[in-house]
């Protein structure tokens, strides 16, 4: 599985302006083969921080997510409200449940 955790450093009103594309991204790349999780999150402490986490089957999946018409739409969107630095960690991952930790504290 790969995983992803992308920053992205703006402004609110940025953020703001190219909602309807990333509405628009989760939905369309949740639907690519390999997508397992795709969500765009704002920093609850710093409205700037646009978070992109994502799950995937395999690289390749990934590389041809990169590829897609509503990528290039995201990307254009960017182009038109910039952001001022991007910072993105690629892993290779599997998914563990911690020893000990109850899950159904959580619910």
């Amino acid at each position: 599985m790969i995983t992803v955790n992308a920053i992205l450093e703006t402004n609110s009103s940025n953020i703001e302006k190219i909602k309807s594309s990333i509405e628009e991204m989760e939905q369309e790349t949740l639907k690519e083969k390999g997508c397992q999780d795709y969500v765009f999150s704002v920093e609850l402490n710093n409205p700037n921080v646009l978070r992109i986490t994502e799950r995937w089957d395999s690289m390749k999946d990934l590389e041809d997510h990169f590829q897609t018409p509503h990528m290039l739409k995201f990307q254009a969107a960017l182009e038109e409200n910039p952001v001022d630095k991007t910072t993105a960690f690629f892993y290779e991952s599997k998914e563990v449940v911690p020893g000990g930790l109850d899950m159904d504290a959580f619910n």
